[in-house]
């Protein structure tokens, strides 16, 4: 068997393998576009064999190690203050995910990008965080990129001055209370551009740049997972962004595939931050 074949007979063994684990957490979508009960559990690199716990030695004075900030937000130079792809002259291109709904779901697409070594883009809601704080962490040590989607995910553009800054900088306060960090990337939310008064606002907050798309799956829609696949497939190329979301069944479905047309197409999954470095 051939390194082509081995990566597409790897891909289809995931789709089946993704299809059995999907079937009790995809029972809920997302509302607005984001998706879902945390079903998380520990798994054995939460206990390290050297840890306490792991040994049975009594350790009452010792604290558990501080977690590392995750990155801060980057000024690219040359690039816009509002990008929606990257460099065209390189086989990368970034998957974005809205991020809201059932945990369960979202964990499920976090698995399915690791399994094929991809990493994502995961812009978050604030309110999400709220409920669901251990998704921080789950998200970033994946190795992907984390960034604020606001707080509340309402129309930011039809927002006056002070109540956008305060969407923007309530998800900003979370992140950087759960991670150190306010995140690398602000979306607006329920838009795909940012107006002037929004990118001014998020320049404020501490975001150099405005992240947008120029792929839109229309996963929201919940078309089918074939219909997203065929969607993002005749869209995609070298530098694109990508616009999904955690929360749909059919996202889940279609992104073993997609994975699949990426590495077909010699393309390579990295995060946005990784894109346009």
């Amino acid at each position: 068997m051939n390194a082509s074949e081995t990566s597409v007979h790897r891909r289809s063994a995931l789709r089946a393998g993704a299809g059995a684990a999907l079937a009790g957490a995809l029972a809920a979508g997302c509302t607005d576009g984001h998706g879902a009960a945390d079903t998380s559990t520990k798994t054995s690199a939460e206990t390290p064999a050297d840890t306490p716990a792991a040994t049975g030695k009594s350790d009452a004075g010792a604290r558990p190690p501080a977690p590392r900030a995750a990155p801060a937000p980057h000024r690219f130079p040359g690039q816009p203050v509002q990008i929606d792809h990257g460099p065209r002259d390189r086989p990368r291109v970034a998957l974005t995910f809205h991020g809201q709904g059932d945990p369960a779901v979202a964990r499920a697409v976090l698995a399915e990008a690791e399994r094929a070594h991809a990493r994502i883009t995961v812009l978050a809601v604030g309110s999400w965080l709220d409920e669901h704080p251990d998704m921080a962490r789950r998200i970033l040590d994946g190795g992907h990129d984390l960034g604020n989607h606001t707080q509340s995910h309402v129309d930011i553009s039809a927002m006056g001055e002070a109540a956008a800054y305060a969407e923007i900088t309530g998800c900003a306060q979370r992140l950087r209370r759960l991670t150190g960090s306010v995140g690398t990337w602000f979306r607006p939310s329920r838009s795909r551009y940012a107006t002037p008064l929004v990118q001014r606002l998020a320049r404020r907050a501490g975001y150099p740049h405005v992240l947008s798309y120029d792929v839109d799956s229309l996963d929201f829609t919940s078309p089918g997972a074939a219909a997203v696949t065929r969607k993002v497939a005749g869209e995609i190329r070298n530098g694109s962004v990508v616009s999904l979301h955690f929360g749909y069944a059919d996202t889940v479905a279609a992104l073993p595939v997609l994975l699949t047309e990426i590495d077909r197409r010699r393309l390579r999954a990295v995060t946005t931050t990784e894109l346009l470095t």
